[in-house]
C-alpha cells in the first residue's frame, strides 16, 4: 500500500494500463483500483484445496487465538498428533462446497480504509453519505456487505478440521465431550499450570485441542 503512495499519478496510471484497468479519477482512486486489482489475482489464482491447504487453513485458523503475551522464544518445537474428527460423506461435501465459497467471498472493507492506518484496523462500516462511492457501488471502492454471501448451513459452526468446538476452563470439561465428533478450545483466561493439565488430560482421553502450545 505505501509504495502506490510514494508513487506519481503517472506511474500509477501505468501501471492500471498494463493491468487493463481505467486510468480516471483521482490519486487514491487509482490506488484503491490497483488495490482491489491485487486482491482480485490473488483470489483467482488459487487452485481447488487439497487435503492439506485444509491443515494449513487449520493451522492459521489457530494462530489467531494464540495469546498475544506468549514469548516465541520458550517454545520447543514438538510434534503433536492431530486427531481427525469422525464425517460423514454428507458433511466431508459440505465443508469442501464451504472450503471452495470461502475463495470467492470478497474481504470487506471500510470507506477510506486505505488512505487511513486507524480504518484498516477496523472493520466493516456501514457507508453513509449522498457522494459516498463506496454506497454507490462503484466498483474501485470494494464490495459491500450483502445478503448471499451466507455459507452452508449444514457445516455452520465447524472448525475448518470439521470438528464441533467446546470452550473448556479446566479438566473436567473435558469429560463430556466426543472425541470423535467434538474438539476442546481452551479459554483464554485458563492460567499455564492449569492449561498443563487440560492438555496431557486431553491426551488420555484422546481429545483434540484446537489452541494447543507447544510443551516449553
Amino acid at each position: 500500500m505505501s509504495e502506490y503512495e510514494n508513487m506519481t499519478v503517472a506511474e500509477l496510471k501505468e501501471l492500471l494500463k498494463e493491468a487493463g484497468l481505467p486510468v480516471s479519477g483521482k490519486k487514491a482512486d487509482l490506488i484503491a483500483r490497483l488495490v482491489d486489482s491485487q486482491e482480485e489475482d490473488v483470489s483467482t489464482s488459487e487452485d481447488e484445496m487439497t487435503e492439506e491447504e485444509l491443515d494449513d487453513e487449520e493451522e492459521d485458523f489457530e494462530d489467531d487465538y494464540e495469546d498475544e503475551d506468549w514469548d516465541d522464544e520458550d517454545i520447543v518445537e514438538e510434534h503433536v498428533a492431530r486427531q481427525k474428527p469422525v464425517l460423514s460423506d454428507d458433511l466431508k461435501a459440505s465443508l469442501a462446497l464451504r472450503a471452495a465459497q470461502k475463495k470467492g467471498t470478497p474481504k470487506f472493507r471500510r470507506t477510506e480504509w486505505f488512505r487511513y492506518k486507524r480504518l484498516s484496523r477496523s472493520g466493516w462500516r456501514k457507508p453513509h453519505g449522498m457522494d459516498n462511492k463506496q454506497r454507490r457501488n462503484f466498483k474501485y471502492r470494494g464490495s459491500l456487505v450483502r445478503i448471499g454471501h451466507g455459507k452452508v448451513n449444514a457445516a455452520s459452526g465447524l472448525h475448518p478440521s470439521g470438528f464441533e468446538e467446546v470452550m473448556v476452563h479446566n479438566s473436567r470439561d473435558l469429560d463430556v465431550i466426543d472425541a470423535e465428533t467434538q474438539a476442546a478450545r481452551i479459554g483464554s483466561t485458563v492460567g499455564g499450570r492449569k492449561r498443563e493439565m487440560i492438555h496431557s488430560r486431553a491426551d488420555e482421553l484422546g481429545i483434540r485441542v484446537l489452541n494447543r502450545r507447544r510443551e516449553r
